[in-house]
């Protein structure tokens, strides 16, 4: 699907108006919803609009139902309910690092549901499948999902996907620059912190959501 800078005023106005109704009603505004919230001067002006954000990728409309507005994620995916679907990519360790990422054990899941401001909020995401115990104390059991703001960087005591270069290896821990060298502390008390030398250790996002899986 396209950037949303590739819309124009009026339909981005129209396409967060479609996104609130769906969010405040459970179901899709009709063409006459859309023009009253939007103030727009008729029903066809909105017509044409939808028409236009349907070729470009933005919607799917069934025109014989009078709330067959669909709106599509940026992988072209339906939003459901106000959710947006995040794809899960593959495995990460909660535990002993494991090769990232792996797509064992992701429980044939492809992708996940998320809240529509927290993609608005951090832009791409991506999710993981956890694997293992270790931040167990963090409320992230085995087979949970986390999910993950791409980045290189990290604060003190942020849960990050840590990449080991040396080792080939990715973990999910907590992140502590220790002068030269990273602490990647788990959640469990049961379980040893990992330190690296600092230049071995590359972050590759951050948590900023965990869904469990009961």
């Amino acid at each position: 699907m396209p950037s949303q800078k590739g819309l124009r005023p009026r339909q981005k106005l129209m396409r967060e108006f479609i996104q609130q109704f769906l969010d405040e009603n459970g179901i899709p505004p009709t063409v006459r919803d859309i023009q009253r919230g939007c103030d727009i001067s008729s029903t066809s002006v909105v017509d044409y609009n939808l028409r236009l954000m349907e070729r470009d990728g933005y919607l799917k409309r069934r025109s014989e139902v009078a709330r067959g507005i669909e709106l599509l994620d940026e992988m072209g995916q339906p939003v459901i309910n106000g959710a947006v679907r995040v794809q899960i990519v593959g495995t990460i360790a909660a535990g002993e690092p494991i090769p990232a990422f792996s797509y064992e054990g992701a429980a044939g899941l492809d992708t996940v549901e998320v809240r529509p401001d927290l993609k608005k909020q951090h832009g791409t995401l991506f999710a993981l499948s956890v694997k293992g115990t270790s931040m167990i104390d963090a409320l992230i059991d085995d087979g949970d999902v986390v999910v993950i703001k791409p980045t290189s960087t990290a604060r003190n005591g942020e849960m990050v996907v840590a990449w080991l270069r040396e080792e080939e290896e990715a973990t999910l821990k907590k992140f502590y620059r220790e002068g030269s060298q990273v602490r990647l502390q788990p959640a469990n008390i049961t379980m040893e912190p990992i330190y690296a030398a600092a230049k071995n250790v590359e972050v590759r996002g951050k948590v900023v959501e965990v869904i469990r899986q009961y």
